[in-house]
């Protein structure tokens, strides 16, 4: 097979990886193609957790042809019993004779083991090919996995001059219909999606996606202690919610009550401890999380170094003395926070910044 078609191949494997981007959480994405003679005879993607994996969907589709087949597949094969069989085991058992595959599974009960199982069979194994791209297509995976923590995407609608709200506080709406049906396809892939208790008292957001989502995801306030308005709209059932503050209390009771759940994660008086908050997140199987948070959690976040990175939709408007994108201030300009710009489009009237931090 030529280096071309290997990658062509690979490039639907990922394909149809991200068929699955808003469904398989908290498993990664991952996508197969299985090719015999030059022909594609069996194509699969994990669409949720418990159900088969996406090798053994594309070899039941392949059948007796992915004997002395290759297998294209966006992650190692497991190797391990979980919710579903090995997929190592189904590889040797259809007979494939090569597996090639764009990365390693950073995940312990893994990494390398199921490319020396395949190995020891005698399978041609070869990995790498479009390795970022299937990185970036799981990087909140890799971050739970390697960091032990969630990505963290902060996000925000802005003003030409950085301002989220009007000194009021009124918000709605900033930006225009193509930039927010963008932030809700972005809430539907994500894990959870996170905000103060300022910004809820202040805008009472529900933060869920729009009607015909196939999941909903984790709703998570911060909180110093556990208190939310009882008439709040995050607190109606149509999706989880989790409080994350400092110790629980009385307060965390009534939050049950109304079908939350509390997590007392340690910190300062008036400050949650934000890393173990993102802990805590994690071992719930939180690959990414979404901010969608006032100045003061966003400051706090900038000042942990916690956000991988920062979308802001910028409004073709001027607001003047309203609610900055954070509340902070530096007292020199070598302090100040960096970014580096890895996208800039337009979104409607809008523009779309996507920015990573400078290293």
């Amino acid at each position: 097979m030529s280096a071309a078609r290997d990658a062509a191949l690979m490039a639907r494997a990922l394909e149809l990886a991200r068929q699955g981007m808003a469904t398989t959480h908290p498993n990664p994405r991952v996508g197969c193609v299985i090719v015999r003679d030059d022909e594609v005879v069996g194509e699969g993607y994990h669409v949720r957790a418990g159900e088969p994996h996406a090798e053994r969907l594309a070899l039941a589709q392949a059948g007796d042809r992915a004997r002395g087949a290759t297998a294209y597949v966006t992650l190692e094969p497991c190797c391990h019993t979980g919710r579903t069989p090995p997929c190592t085991e189904a590889l040797l058992t259809a007979g494939v004779a090569r597996v090639v595959a764009a990365m390693e599974d950073p995940d312990a009960r893994v990494r390398g083991r199921g490319f020396a199982m395949l190995r020891a069979a005698g399978v041609t194994v070869d990995v790498g090919l479009m390795k970022d791209e299937a990185a970036r297509l799981n990087r909140g995976f890799l971050s739970r996995t390697v960091r032990a923590r969630p990505f963290v995407i902060a996000k925000a609608g802005i003003s030409l001059d950085g301002r989220t709200a009007l000194a009021s506080g009124e918000s709605r709406w900033i930006t225009g219909p193509e930039a927010r049906a963008d932030v809700q396809r972005l809430r539907a892939v994500v894990g959870a999606v996170m905000t103060g208790a300022g910004t809820v008292r202040q805008d009472d957001p529900r933060l869920t996606v729009h009607a015909g989502t196939p999941r909903q995801p984790l709703r998570v306030v911060v909180s110093s202690r556990p208190a939310i308005p009882p008439a709040a709209r995050i607190l109606a059932r149509d999706a989880g919610l989790l409080v994350l503050t400092v110790a629980d209390g009385p307060d965390g009771d009534v939050l049950r009550g109304a079908g939350a759940e509390v997590v007392a994660v340690g910190g300062t008086p008036g400050r949650v401890d934000l890393a173990a908050g993102l802990a805590a997140l994690a071992a719930r199987g939180i690959n990414d999380v979404l901010v969608e948070a006032g100045p003061t959690l966003m400051a706090s976040l900038l000042a942990a170094r916690l956000i991988d990175e920062l979308r802001l939709y910028i409004a073709p408007t001027l607001l003047g003395n309203g609610r900055p994108l954070a509340d902070f201030a530096l007292s020199t300009l070598s302090s100040a926070y960096a970014w580096r710009y890895d996208e800039v489009r337009s979104i409607g009237r809008d523009l779309r910044l996507i920015l990573t931090p400078e290293t």
